[in-house]
């Protein structure tokens, strides 16, 4: 593909440029060991990704891998929410959050509309918020509207904030406690159709600019004109050269690269069903009590369930594929929430749980290529390490990028890539991903029109019509996969056709998300089974233990 044809404006009526399957990764990766790319990216998650599609999009050559699957690690474990930086202004890190203000509107406006909407909190002013505390926040909520300002994002995709009646506040969140209750305090953010769905959709659109997408591709090891490499389905190694390596690899970027310091922080996620807050029409910012400016998130998803999080602990030892929520975790959360509620939920009450890892850099001793070693050592806790993105050059050029927060995924991948860019001397220009819409963006005027039941327009945009002639030729895929979820058979079909799914765990826990609550998982598997044993497109099962599909939770 030429420098011209990756350039080009994607059609998302015709996805066979941006469409990953297994035959497609066997072709490119059988390929891979006769060229020298310009770009090797080492990680699939949003900012592997995203970076993947900001040198591709330069038209540089670009080979990016991951050991398991997209979004398999940090990114699918997120709270689903695209920030404007409001927590960042109550810790004193005004950069970050300007920055992450900045990249809410680029993919609320510009690169991701159908993926990102505005969703409505309410912080209760119970009688646990004293009215200095409240006017504290009122405050806090200000800022963030003038963050939102500075950042150009107009007041049509995010409101403005404002005070809420008791009855208002009730009328929203139909399950907080009435007693005391003097109102609260409305404010807005971005939130995500779903995590996973981004990381997938930077993926196809890297590929449809050129990129080599291989997922379980596990780096060996790297060094500063290369990988070696291991196809994780067949065992065979594979030596790829590179003008300039990008390690994206997240809580895993230190086992990597010598020098890269980490201090994952561990951030778990309560998954209620429906009818646990029944009537909840907005999310609910829930004060922690003596803990200025930290909240328990409560947040209502497309699909009906609601999540609650998130936690802050430091995660010490070696790094799991899939990591787990401490009882202790779920207990704080539970207290929190019900502070709040009428009717504290319990513990049987929580369908399921998850936790993710951020890749935060540790700041308690020097972070360069001089002091060799990773893993978390003592120094301050997580909560108070910053969220700002690093990136650094080892001493045979691998460059790494560690930190951030998903919103900032664009921002993480351009610094990397220019700084891959200098390093290495490579010919390409300035980023454009910042105006460059993902696979399926439009805007909501043209959303609002698609012909495709309204799930699949908020979770696919333009091509939710496409998803929906699946349906044609088989009627039974624009059924449920399972009776009372949403998830349609279509989007399995999708996702082994057009987004690199390989096996089941590719499609129950991260091209959809059934897989968060385990009995939804275990009901929906002979589904998933069926549809990969049926398609010709679906590559052989992946052996061994890097394959295994996630812990049932």
């Amino acid at each position: 593909m030429t420098a011209r044809e990756r350039r080009a404006p994607l059609s998302p009526e015709v996805p066979r440029r941006s469409s990953l399957n297994a035959a497609r990764r066997e072709r490119e990766l059988a390929a891979l060991p006769d060229e020298v790319v310009d770009v090797l990216v080492v990680g699939l998650g949003a900012t592997g990704a995203g970076a993947a599609l900001d040198a591709a999009s330069r038209g540089l050559s670009v080979a990016a891998v991951d050991a398991h699957d997209l979004a398999f690690g940090t990114s699918r474990w997120s709270s689903k929410l695209i920030h404007g930086g409001l927590r960042y202004l109550a810790s004193g890190q005004v950069g970050v959050a300007r920055e992450s203000a900045a990249e809410r509107g680029v993919l609320m406006c510009r690169t991701a509309p159908h993926l990102v909407r505005a969703l409505p909190f309410v912080l209760p002013l119970t009688p646990l918020v004293s009215r200095s505390q409240a006017a504290v926040a009122r405050a806090g909520l200000h800022a963030g509207d003038a963050l939102r300002l500075a950042a150009r994002t107009p007041r049509s995709a995010l409101p403005g904030p404002r005070r809420l009646s008791a009855v208002e506040t009730l009328r929203l969140a139909p399950a907080l406690r009435p007693y005391g209750l003097r109102g609260g305090l409305l404010s807005w953010d971005g939130q995500l159709a779903d995590d996973a769905r981004l990381v997938t959709a930077l993926a196809r659109t890297a590929a449809a600019h050129g990129a080599r997408i291989l997922t379980r591709c596990r780096a060996v090891a790297l060094a500063g004109d290369g990988a070696l490499l291991r196809d994780e389905l067949t065992g065979r190694e594979v030596a790829v050269r590179a003008r300039a390596v990008v390690n994206a690899a997240g809580v895993w970027a230190g086992g990597l690269v010598d020098g890269v310091r980490l201090r994952p922080s561990r951030g778990t996620h309560l998954v209620l069903r429906p009818e646990t807050l029944r009537g909840l029409s907005t999310g609910m910012h829930i004060p922690v009590p003596g803990a200025a400016g930290r909240f328990v998130l409560v947040i209502p998803q497309s699909d009906g369930r609601v999540y609650v999080g998130l936690t802050d602990e430091p995660a010490d030892g070696p790094i799991p594929d899939v990591p787990e929520p401490s009882d202790g975790e779920i207990g704080f959360l539970l207290d929190i929430l019900g502070s709040a509620l009428d009717v504290p939920v319990r513990r049987e009450d929580v369908a399921g749980a998850f936790a993710g890892l951020r890749p935060l850099l540790d700041t308690a001793g020097p972070a360069s290529a001089d002091r060799p070693g990773t893993g978390a050592g003592k120094g301050p806790d997580t909560a108070d390490l910053s969220r700002r993105h690093a990136v650094l050059t080892s001493r045979d050029g691998v460059v790494t990028v560690v930190g951030g927060k998903l919103t900032t995924y664009r921002r993480m991948a351009e610094d990397a890539v220019d700084a891959a860019v200098a390093a290495r001397g490579l010919a390409a220009g300035p980023s454009r991903t910042a105006r460059l819409p993902l696979v399926g963006a439009a805007a909501p005027a043209r959303l609002a029109v698609l012909d495709a039941p309204r799930r699949l327009v908020q979770r696919y945009g333009t091509e939710a019509p496409l998803l929906a002639a699946l349906g044609r030729d088989d009627p039974a895929l624009l059924e449920p996969v399972v009776p009372g979820l949403p998830v349609l058979g279509a989007e399995l079909a999708w996702a082994v056709r057009h987004e690199g799914a390989l096996d089941a765990g590719d499609l129950l826990d991260r091209r959809t998300r059934i897989g968060l609550v385990a009995a939804d998982r275990a009901a929906a598997l002979p589904a998933a089974r069926a549809l990969l044993a049926g398609s010709p497109l679906a590559g052989p099962a992946p052996a061994g233990r890097h394959a295994r599909p996630d812990k049932p939770r």
